[in-house]
Protein backbone atom coordinates (compact mmCIF):
# COMPACT_ATOMS: atom_id res chain seq x y z
CA UNK A 1 0.00 0.00 0.00
CA UNK A 2 1.50 2.99 -0.85
CA UNK A 3 2.23 5.58 2.19
CA UNK A 4 2.82 9.39 1.45
CA UNK A 5 4.08 12.30 3.67
CA UNK A 6 5.48 15.86 2.97
CA UNK A 7 7.29 18.48 4.60
CA UNK A 8 7.98 22.07 3.38
CA UNK A 9 7.43 25.59 4.09
CA UNK A 10 6.02 28.17 1.31
CA UNK A 11 9.09 30.34 1.49
CA UNK A 12 11.68 27.50 3.18
CA UNK A 13 14.21 26.16 1.29
CA UNK A 14 12.12 23.59 -0.80
CA UNK A 15 9.52 20.97 -0.30
CA UNK A 16 10.44 17.32 0.39
CA UNK A 17 7.79 14.41 -0.06
CA UNK A 18 8.58 10.76 0.30
CA UNK A 19 5.99 8.06 -1.25
CA UNK A 20 6.97 4.25 -0.01
CA UNK A 21 5.22 1.29 -1.24
CA UNK A 22 5.40 1.97 -5.16
CA UNK A 23 5.91 -1.11 -7.18
CA UNK A 24 8.99 -1.83 -8.40
CA UNK A 25 10.25 -1.89 -12.40
CA UNK A 26 7.76 0.92 -12.96
CA UNK A 27 9.25 3.20 -15.53
CA UNK A 28 9.84 6.75 -13.76
CA UNK A 29 11.53 9.93 -14.39
CA UNK A 30 11.27 13.91 -13.82
CA UNK A 31 9.99 14.95 -17.04
CA UNK A 32 6.78 12.64 -16.18
CA UNK A 33 6.64 14.47 -13.06
CA UNK A 34 7.11 18.16 -14.55
CA UNK A 35 4.46 18.03 -16.51
CA UNK A 36 1.96 17.98 -13.57
CA UNK A 37 3.83 20.57 -11.74
CA UNK A 38 3.81 22.65 -15.29
CA UNK A 39 0.17 22.12 -15.33
CA UNK A 40 -0.61 22.91 -11.82
CA UNK A 41 0.90 26.56 -12.13
CA UNK A 42 -1.01 26.93 -15.05
CA UNK A 43 -4.22 28.65 -14.83
CA UNK A 44 -5.35 32.30 -15.42
CA UNK A 45 -6.08 34.32 -11.76
CA UNK A 46 -2.79 33.07 -10.54
CA UNK A 47 -0.90 35.70 -8.51
CA UNK A 48 3.48 36.85 -8.74
CA UNK A 49 4.79 33.79 -7.30
CA UNK A 50 3.49 31.81 -10.50
CA UNK A 51 6.05 34.07 -11.97
CA UNK A 52 9.25 33.55 -9.55
CA UNK A 53 8.88 29.68 -9.14
CA UNK A 54 9.15 26.67 -12.37
CA UNK A 55 8.80 23.99 -10.74
CA UNK A 56 10.70 21.52 -11.45
CA UNK A 57 11.49 18.27 -9.18
CA UNK A 58 14.75 16.12 -8.37
CA UNK A 59 14.01 12.31 -7.56
CA UNK A 60 16.37 11.85 -4.49
CA UNK A 61 15.87 8.19 -4.03
CA UNK A 62 13.88 5.17 -5.06
CA UNK A 63 14.73 5.37 -9.12
CA UNK A 64 17.30 3.65 -10.67
CA UNK A 65 18.34 3.88 -14.61
CA UNK A 66 14.56 5.35 -14.77
CA UNK A 67 13.18 2.60 -13.05
CA UNK A 68 11.34 1.89 -9.52
CA UNK A 69 13.57 0.23 -7.14
CA UNK A 70 10.10 -0.93 -4.91
CA UNK A 71 11.74 1.30 -1.87
CA UNK A 72 10.93 4.58 -0.66
CA UNK A 73 11.05 7.48 -3.33
CA UNK A 74 11.74 10.45 -2.19
CA UNK A 75 11.81 14.27 -4.25
CA UNK A 76 12.58 17.34 -3.58
CA UNK A 77 11.24 20.68 -5.23
CA UNK A 78 13.04 23.64 -4.51
CA UNK A 79 11.84 27.09 -4.25
CA UNK A 80 13.79 29.67 -5.89
CA UNK A 81 12.00 32.18 -3.76
CA UNK A 82 13.70 31.01 -0.83
CA UNK A 83 17.20 33.71 -1.46
CA UNK A 84 14.58 36.30 -0.59
CA UNK A 85 13.59 34.93 2.32
CA UNK A 86 16.69 33.22 3.35
CA UNK A 87 17.13 35.73 6.76
CA UNK A 88 13.08 35.06 7.71
CA UNK A 89 12.94 31.15 7.01
CA UNK A 90 16.32 30.38 8.50
CA UNK A 91 16.32 27.02 10.52
CA UNK A 92 18.83 28.51 12.59
CA UNK A 93 19.00 31.54 15.02
CA UNK A 94 20.06 34.39 13.12
CA UNK A 95 20.41 37.35 16.09
CA UNK A 96 18.01 39.40 14.41
CA UNK A 97 14.19 39.95 15.21
CA UNK A 98 12.24 39.19 12.89
CA UNK A 99 8.61 40.81 12.23
CA UNK A 100 6.00 39.51 13.69
CA UNK A 101 3.03 39.23 12.33
CA UNK A 102 -0.68 38.74 14.32
CA UNK A 103 -3.02 40.17 12.06
CA UNK A 104 -5.14 36.75 10.87
CA UNK A 105 -7.00 36.80 7.44
CA UNK A 106 -10.67 35.56 7.77
CA UNK A 107 -10.75 32.36 6.09
CA UNK A 108 -7.20 30.92 6.64
CA UNK A 109 -5.84 29.06 9.19
CA UNK A 110 -4.42 32.24 10.74
CA UNK A 111 -6.49 32.09 13.78
CA UNK A 112 -6.68 28.77 14.42
CA UNK A 113 -2.87 27.62 13.98
CA UNK A 114 -1.88 30.43 15.99
CA UNK A 115 -3.98 29.20 18.63
CA UNK A 116 -3.89 25.52 18.60
CA UNK A 117 0.57 26.04 18.49
CA UNK A 118 0.75 28.42 20.78
CA UNK A 119 2.71 30.94 18.22
CA UNK A 120 3.39 34.33 18.99
CA UNK A 121 3.97 35.15 14.77
CA UNK A 122 1.32 33.76 11.89
CA UNK A 123 4.56 33.31 9.89
CA UNK A 124 4.44 30.24 11.30
CA UNK A 125 1.09 29.43 10.19
CA UNK A 126 1.00 31.43 6.84
CA UNK A 127 4.16 28.88 5.76
CA UNK A 128 2.95 25.56 6.10
CA UNK A 129 -0.93 26.30 5.71
CA UNK A 130 -0.17 27.47 2.07
CA UNK A 131 -1.43 25.67 -0.90
CA UNK A 132 2.49 25.87 -2.27
CA UNK A 133 1.97 22.61 -0.20
CA UNK A 134 0.06 21.15 -2.68
CA UNK A 135 3.17 21.14 -5.35
CA UNK A 136 4.89 18.21 -3.66
CA UNK A 137 1.06 16.20 -3.68
CA UNK A 138 1.08 17.01 -7.30
CA UNK A 139 4.67 15.25 -7.60
CA UNK A 140 4.23 12.22 -5.73
CA UNK A 141 0.38 12.02 -6.96
CA UNK A 142 1.98 12.01 -10.66
CA UNK A 143 4.32 8.50 -9.19
CA UNK A 144 0.72 6.60 -8.37
CA UNK A 145 -0.78 8.48 -11.72
CA UNK A 146 2.11 6.37 -13.36
CA UNK A 147 0.97 3.34 -12.19
CA UNK A 148 -2.68 4.01 -13.10
CA UNK A 149 -1.52 4.45 -16.59
CA UNK A 150 0.21 1.32 -16.67
CA UNK A 151 -3.74 -0.45 -16.32
CA UNK A 152 -5.33 1.89 -18.41
CA UNK A 153 -6.86 3.51 -15.88
CA UNK A 154 -7.08 7.41 -16.94
CA UNK A 155 -7.84 10.71 -14.85
CA UNK A 156 -8.85 14.53 -16.12
CA UNK A 157 -10.67 17.44 -14.81
CA UNK A 158 -12.18 20.40 -15.99
CA UNK A 159 -13.85 23.23 -14.81
CA UNK A 160 -17.40 23.81 -14.26
CA UNK A 161 -17.67 27.32 -13.13
CA UNK A 162 -15.82 30.38 -11.47
CA UNK A 163 -18.08 32.84 -9.52
CA UNK A 164 -21.34 33.31 -10.95
CA UNK A 165 -20.21 32.09 -14.44
CA UNK A 166 -21.13 28.36 -15.06
CA UNK A 167 -23.18 25.94 -17.19
CA UNK A 168 -26.88 26.34 -17.32
CA UNK A 169 -27.80 23.57 -19.42
CA UNK A 170 -25.28 20.36 -19.21
CA UNK A 171 -26.73 18.83 -22.23
CA UNK A 172 -23.89 19.85 -24.75
CA UNK A 173 -21.62 19.52 -22.38
CA UNK A 174 -22.45 15.88 -21.22
CA UNK A 175 -22.23 15.16 -24.87
CA UNK A 176 -18.83 16.24 -25.23
CA UNK A 177 -17.63 14.29 -22.05
CA UNK A 178 -19.47 11.08 -23.47
CA UNK A 179 -17.58 11.53 -26.59
CA UNK A 180 -13.98 11.92 -24.92
CA UNK A 181 -14.65 9.40 -22.39
CA UNK A 182 -15.06 6.79 -25.33
CA UNK A 183 -11.18 7.82 -26.52
CA UNK A 184 -8.62 5.17 -25.83
CA UNK A 185 -7.35 7.47 -23.26
CA UNK A 186 -10.58 8.18 -21.62
CA UNK A 187 -10.83 10.95 -18.89
CA UNK A 188 -7.58 11.98 -19.88
CA UNK A 189 -9.30 13.58 -23.12
CA UNK A 190 -10.94 15.81 -20.98
CA UNK A 191 -8.13 17.00 -19.22
CA UNK A 192 -6.26 17.27 -23.21
CA UNK A 193 -9.24 19.22 -23.90
CA UNK A 194 -9.35 21.24 -20.74
CA UNK A 195 -5.40 22.29 -20.86
CA UNK A 196 -6.11 24.11 -24.16
CA UNK A 197 -8.15 26.75 -22.04
CA UNK A 198 -6.58 29.54 -19.69
CA UNK A 199 -9.19 28.47 -17.13
CA UNK A 200 -9.65 24.85 -18.14
CA UNK A 201 -13.00 25.12 -19.43
CA UNK A 202 -14.29 22.54 -22.03
CA UNK A 203 -16.87 25.54 -23.87
CA UNK A 204 -14.59 28.41 -25.35
CA UNK A 205 -17.31 31.10 -24.76
CA UNK A 206 -17.90 30.10 -21.04
CA UNK A 207 -14.27 29.92 -20.71
CA UNK A 208 -14.18 33.63 -22.06
CA UNK A 209 -16.86 34.88 -19.56
CA UNK A 210 -15.12 32.90 -16.84
CA UNK A 211 -11.62 35.28 -17.48
CA UNK A 212 -13.75 38.11 -17.74
CA UNK A 213 -15.03 37.27 -13.83
CA UNK A 214 -11.71 37.13 -12.71
CA UNK A 215 -10.66 40.63 -14.36
CA UNK A 216 -13.75 41.71 -12.50
CA UNK A 217 -12.62 40.32 -9.05
CA UNK A 218 -9.00 41.61 -9.77
CA UNK A 219 -9.99 45.40 -10.35
CA UNK A 220 -12.31 44.88 -7.27
CA UNK A 221 -8.78 43.95 -5.22
CA UNK A 222 -11.50 40.66 -4.60
CA UNK A 223 -11.26 36.94 -5.23
CA UNK A 224 -13.19 33.95 -6.88
CA UNK A 225 -13.77 30.11 -5.92
CA UNK A 226 -15.37 27.91 -8.34
CA UNK A 227 -16.36 24.27 -9.19
CA UNK A 228 -14.95 21.89 -10.89
CA UNK A 229 -15.29 18.30 -11.99
CA UNK A 230 -12.61 14.96 -11.99
CA UNK A 231 -13.16 12.19 -13.62
CA UNK A 232 -11.52 8.87 -13.86
CA UNK A 233 -12.13 5.78 -16.62
CA UNK A 234 -10.80 2.97 -16.75
CA UNK A 235 -12.10 1.32 -13.63
CA UNK A 236 -13.03 -2.46 -13.00
CA UNK A 237 -16.06 -3.33 -10.63
CA UNK A 238 -14.81 -3.68 -7.08
CA UNK A 239 -12.46 -1.47 -6.17
CA UNK A 240 -13.02 -0.08 -2.34
CA UNK A 241 -15.55 -1.89 0.24
CA UNK A 242 -18.73 -1.56 1.92
CA UNK A 243 -17.46 -4.14 4.47
CA UNK A 244 -15.86 -1.49 6.55
CA UNK A 245 -16.20 2.41 6.52
CA UNK A 246 -12.97 3.00 6.74
CA UNK A 247 -12.85 1.46 3.29
CA UNK A 248 -15.71 2.98 1.69
CA UNK A 249 -13.71 4.23 -1.59
CA UNK A 250 -16.12 7.17 -1.60
CA UNK A 251 -15.38 8.37 1.74
CA UNK A 252 -11.78 7.94 1.05
CA UNK A 253 -11.64 9.76 -2.14
CA UNK A 254 -14.03 12.72 -0.71
CA UNK A 255 -11.14 12.81 2.47
CA UNK A 256 -8.40 13.37 -0.40
CA UNK A 257 -10.09 16.04 -2.09
CA UNK A 258 -11.13 17.59 1.05
CA UNK A 259 -7.56 18.20 1.99
CA UNK A 260 -6.76 20.29 -1.03
CA UNK A 261 -6.41 23.78 0.72
CA UNK A 262 -9.96 25.84 0.41
CA UNK A 263 -11.87 22.95 -0.85
CA UNK A 264 -15.23 23.19 0.90
CA UNK A 265 -17.69 20.98 -0.68
CA UNK A 266 -17.05 17.38 -2.43
CA UNK A 267 -20.11 15.04 -4.26
CA UNK A 268 -19.36 12.05 -6.11
CA UNK A 269 -21.95 11.61 -9.31
CA UNK A 270 -25.16 13.90 -8.87
CA UNK A 271 -25.01 14.07 -5.29
CA UNK A 272 -26.67 16.62 -4.07
CA UNK A 273 -28.78 16.82 -7.38
CA UNK A 274 -30.21 13.65 -6.14
CA UNK A 275 -31.07 14.97 -2.68
CA UNK A 276 -33.86 16.84 -4.63
CA UNK A 277 -35.25 13.88 -6.82
CA UNK A 278 -37.70 10.94 -6.49
CA UNK A 279 -35.69 7.79 -5.55
CA UNK A 280 -37.25 6.82 -9.39
CA UNK A 281 -34.95 10.09 -10.83
CA UNK A 282 -31.54 9.14 -8.81
CA UNK A 283 -31.06 5.79 -9.54
CA UNK A 284 -29.23 3.80 -12.63
CA UNK A 285 -31.00 0.84 -13.91
CA UNK A 286 -29.49 -2.02 -14.18
CA UNK A 287 -29.43 -3.44 -17.89
CA UNK A 288 -28.22 -6.09 -20.45
CA UNK A 289 -27.76 -5.99 -23.76
CA UNK A 290 -25.79 -8.83 -26.20
CA UNK A 291 -24.94 -10.55 -23.17
CA UNK A 292 -23.03 -7.04 -21.39
CA UNK A 293 -24.40 -5.51 -18.10
CA UNK A 294 -24.74 -1.78 -18.91
CA UNK A 295 -26.26 1.56 -17.29
CA UNK A 296 -27.84 4.19 -19.54
CA UNK A 297 -27.11 6.71 -16.73
CA UNK A 298 -24.33 7.15 -14.01
CA UNK A 299 -26.18 9.46 -11.13
CA UNK A 300 -24.07 7.61 -8.64
CA UNK A 301 -20.82 8.58 -10.05
CA UNK A 302 -19.49 4.87 -10.48
CA UNK A 303 -19.62 3.56 -6.74
CA UNK A 304 -22.18 1.85 -5.02
CA UNK A 305 -22.15 1.18 -1.39
CA UNK A 306 -17.89 2.39 -1.42
CA UNK A 307 -17.32 0.27 -4.52
CA UNK A 308 -16.95 1.18 -8.16
CA UNK A 309 -19.24 -0.55 -10.40
CA UNK A 310 -17.65 -0.10 -13.42
CA UNK A 311 -18.34 3.45 -14.61
CA UNK A 312 -16.70 6.41 -15.06
CA UNK A 313 -15.71 7.60 -11.80
CA UNK A 314 -17.20 11.76 -11.24
CA UNK A 315 -16.39 13.71 -8.68
CA UNK A 316 -17.20 17.24 -8.45
CA UNK A 317 -15.63 19.77 -5.51
CA UNK A 318 -16.61 23.50 -4.85
CA UNK A 319 -13.35 25.70 -4.19
CA UNK A 320 -14.43 28.82 -1.71
CA UNK A 321 -13.27 32.40 -2.83
CA UNK A 322 -8.70 32.86 -1.36
CA UNK A 323 -9.06 34.49 1.44
CA UNK A 324 -6.10 37.23 0.82
CA UNK A 325 -7.87 40.04 -0.35
CA UNK A 326 -6.39 43.40 -1.81
CA UNK A 327 -9.24 45.14 -0.09
CA UNK A 328 -9.35 43.02 3.11
CA UNK A 329 -11.82 42.29 5.32
CA UNK A 330 -12.33 43.29 9.03
CA UNK A 331 -9.77 41.81 11.78
CA UNK A 332 -7.96 41.97 14.81
CA UNK A 333 -4.42 42.75 15.83
CA UNK A 334 -3.82 39.62 18.25
CA UNK A 335 -1.30 41.37 20.08
CA UNK A 336 -2.89 44.40 20.86
CA UNK A 337 -6.53 43.71 20.89
CA UNK A 338 -7.96 46.20 18.77
CA UNK A 339 -9.88 45.64 15.31
CA UNK A 340 -7.87 46.83 12.24
CA UNK A 341 -8.10 45.21 8.50
CA UNK A 342 -6.57 41.78 7.62
CA UNK A 343 -3.32 41.63 6.36
CA UNK A 344 -2.03 40.96 2.78
CA UNK A 345 0.07 38.09 1.56
CA UNK A 346 1.25 37.99 -1.89
CA UNK A 347 -1.99 35.56 -3.38
CA UNK A 348 -3.70 34.32 -6.79
CA UNK A 349 -7.21 35.90 -7.37
CA UNK A 350 -8.86 32.43 -8.64
CA UNK A 351 -7.03 29.05 -8.32
CA UNK A 352 -9.55 27.12 -9.40
CA UNK A 353 -8.23 25.56 -12.75
CA UNK A 354 -5.11 24.87 -10.34
CA UNK A 355 -7.34 22.98 -7.95
CA UNK A 356 -8.60 20.97 -10.72
CA UNK A 357 -4.94 19.47 -11.66
CA UNK A 358 -3.92 19.35 -8.15
CA UNK A 359 -7.52 16.78 -7.50
CA UNK A 360 -6.74 14.67 -10.54
CA UNK A 361 -3.28 13.55 -8.50
CA UNK A 362 -4.41 13.46 -5.20
CA UNK A 363 -6.90 11.40 -5.91
CA UNK A 364 -4.16 9.02 -7.93
CA UNK A 365 -2.43 7.66 -4.52
CA UNK A 366 -6.28 6.60 -3.32
CA UNK A 367 -7.15 4.72 -6.44
CA UNK A 368 -3.86 3.10 -6.85
CA UNK A 369 -4.21 1.79 -3.13
CA UNK A 370 -7.84 0.42 -3.84
CA UNK A 371 -5.72 -1.49 -6.79
CA UNK A 372 -3.09 -2.91 -4.70
CA UNK A 373 -5.50 -4.21 -2.15
CA UNK A 374 -7.26 -6.09 -4.49
CA UNK A 375 -4.85 -7.42 -6.59
CA UNK A 376 -1.05 -7.07 -4.88
CA UNK A 377 2.14 -6.88 -6.70
CA UNK A 378 5.49 -6.08 -5.62
CA UNK A 379 6.50 -5.65 -9.32
CA UNK A 380 5.13 -3.08 -11.71
CA UNK A 381 4.78 -6.57 -14.02
CA UNK A 382 3.34 -8.85 -11.45
CA UNK A 383 0.76 -6.39 -10.52
CA UNK A 384 -0.47 -6.43 -13.97
CA UNK A 385 -0.83 -9.93 -14.38
CA UNK A 386 -3.20 -10.24 -11.54
CA UNK A 387 -5.13 -7.20 -12.52
CA UNK A 388 -5.55 -8.15 -15.94
CA UNK A 389 -5.85 -11.71 -15.23
CA UNK A 390 -8.76 -10.91 -12.52
CA UNK A 391 -9.86 -7.39 -12.83
CA UNK A 392 -14.07 -7.55 -14.22
CA UNK A 393 -15.11 -4.88 -16.31
CA UNK A 394 -18.94 -3.60 -17.36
Amino acid sequence: MLRLITGGESHGKGLIGIIDGVPSNLELGSDYINNQLFRRQQGYGRGGRMRIESDKVEILSGVRHGKTLGSPISLVIYNKDFQNWAEKMSAEKTGKDAEKITVPRPGHADLVGYFKYQFDDIRNVIERASARETAMRVALGAIARKILEELNIRIGSHVLSIGSVGYRDRSELDERIHNLLRKRNGAEAISNAADKSEVRALDEHLGFRMIQQIKKAKKMGDTLGGIFEVMVSGLPIGLGSYVQFDRKLDGLLSAAVMSIQAIKGVEIGDGFENARRFGSQAHDEILVKRGRIFRPTNRAGGLEGGVTNGQPLIIRAAMKPISTLMQPLRSIDLAKRREVLARRERSDFCAVPAASVIAENVIAPVIVNAVLEKFGGDSIHELKIRYFKEAVFN
